[in-house]
């Protein structure tokens, strides 16, 4: 057996072609968890041919039972590595294991979600005329390319790969480095599918981007699906506008939550922490930004900051903990400039610190609070992805919807009050993909999600995320006249 592991492509495991072999650290003390081979653009130019071949194979595309036996006995491989899975997930990526399980069955049901879906795209015939038939059939779009960030690598995999397989395309998937043994794993209870021709999926990590941009850029790759930063799906968009392909794009994310003074705060502050300070803030989703009316301003910040300083940070692999480090000291030292740059013109109610004794070599911050008076401040308009979030009030409902609004952003917001009719009035104004009543953060394979403005394009989950994946052709025909 290798001391590593290997890029997954035409059905077997096999190492870069330069021979390049990189360590992957777990961010909660630095050490090395393991080593993984690191690929670029000739792994994923082998993938696209094996995606390629695969998708124009006589079966694959024209067998919907088949795709759907392979979705179910993907679910069950994963379902069968949860446990040694979740372990290498919480090695490598820092948050506690409980997350970590919970993200390998939610995509195991998310598989059996399409595995439905497999068998049921339909089309429809219609008379344009006497005698003029047309014919509306779906058909796959042909070679997906995936590309998966390390937040949420399990998870982020199979709410494009799912539908992507089960609409009939094949794939290729970039991998992030961060998380490269996690993803591994994945393909390894993947390769032992019985049902899966070999080809339909490939996978290769990288540290560095030209596979990815090869995805981008490939005549034989007709859609991508990217999960990532606003600024480099961007980039996606400008680089795949020389081959015209479908792109399914979810960005960055920046969520307000609007907690009106009718709203039961017993409920309403533990679930904004947990939904805050879920992946250490790390998810796109996540509650940021909390406008709150100006009569509850004092209560809710003590409640919120009694609340964040109770929380337990710490490893992932200690069952005590709620949540853990950032994934890298990078990233941590990003989020603490970006407070530091806003403390002239913010209150700071919690300072987000870094812990010491067993935990100062980790990549750790614990929560913060900070206050931001001017509307316009940077810090509101950015999206901060780690554990800090920030605090407007507003007195009227006009200005919290102003307030909510007032982002390029428009993934996911909340709101949160007794009153149901204000509930939703203001759900209907709030620019976003989805709206939370009273609650923030809850996702089901059976829900579509995705975003407005610069939080992308396209829908993931749901029929509508099959949809992403499938193209429309129309077949006439004349039926003559009869003698």
């Amino acid at each position: 057996m290798p001391d590593h592991s290997r890029h997954w492509i035409d059905g077997a495991f096999v190492d870069s072609g330069d021979g390049r072999i990189v360590p992957t650290h777990n961010p909660a003390d630095g050490t090395e968890v393991g080593r993984f081979a690191d690929g670029g653009a000739l792994e994923a130019e082998v993938a696209i041919a094996a995606a390629r071949r695969a998708f124009e194979a006589p079966r694959w595309a024209h067998d919907p039972r088949l795709r759907a036996s392979v979705l179910l006995e993907m679910a069950g491989a994963l379902e069968q590595q949860r446990a040694p899975l979740a372990r290498t997930f919480t090695a490598e990526n820092g948050k506690p294991l409980r997350e970590a399980e919970h993200e390998v069955m939610v995509s195991a049901s998310e598989l059996r979600f399409y595995a439905g879906l497999a068998r049921a795209t339909f089309g429809r015939v219609l008379e344009t005329e006497p005698g003029q038939m047309s014919m509306i059939v779906r058909e796959p779009m042909g070679v997906a390319g995936i590309i998966v960030p390390w937040n949420a690598p399990i998870i982020l995999l199979i709410r494009s790969l799912a539908p992507a397989l089960a609409a009939g395309c094949t794939a290729v998937v970039k991998h992030a480095p961060q998380t490269a043994l996690t993803s591994a794993m994945v393909c390894e209870a993947f390769a032992r599918c019985e049902s899966l021709p070999k080809g339909v999926v490939n996978a290769f990590v990288e540290s560095g981007n030209t596979g990815a941009q090869l995805l981008v850029s490939s005549l034989d790759v007709d859609v991508v699906s990217y999960t990532g930063s606003t600024h480099v799906g961007k980039l996606i968009m400008q680089a795949a506008s020389g081959t015209l392909k479908r792109l399914n794009l979810e960005l960055g994310g920046s969520a307000p939550c609007l907690v009106f003074a009718d709203a039961d705060l017993d409920r309403t502050v533990p679930a904004l922490v947990r939904a805050g300070m879920i992946m250490a803030g790390q998810q796109c989703v996540a509650a940021s930004r909390l406008i709150v009316h100006e009569s509850i301003r004092e209560a809710f910040t003590e409640r919120m900051r009694a609340a964040l300083t109770a929380l337990v940070v710490g490893r992932g692999d200690d069952p005590r903990t709620q949540m853990g480090p950032l994934i890298d000291h990078r990233s941590r030292d990003r989020v603490e400039a970006l407070v530091q740059a806003a403390r002239s013109s913010t209150t700071v109610h919690l300072a987000g610190q870094r812990p010491d004794g067993t935990l100062a070599n980790g990549a750790f911050l614990t929560p913060g609070l900070i206050e931001v008076a001017d509307p316009s401040a940077p810090i509101l308009h950015q999206e901060i992805f780690g554990p800090t979030l920030t605090l407007q009030t507003f007195g009227s409902e006009s200005e919290a919807v102003e307030r909510a609004n007032d982002s390029r952003f428009g993934l996911a917001a909340s709101v949160w009050t007794r009153d149901h009719h204000r509930a939703q009035r203001v759900a209907a104004r709030i620019r976003a993909g989805t709206v939370w009543l009273n609650m923030h953060g809850r996702l089901a394979a059976e829900v579509e999600t995705g975003g407005y403005r610069e939080s992308g394009i396209g829908r993931l989950h749901g029929v509508q995320g099959l949809e992403e994946f499938l193209q429309t052709k129309h077949v006439a025909w004349e039926l003559g006249t009869p003698d």
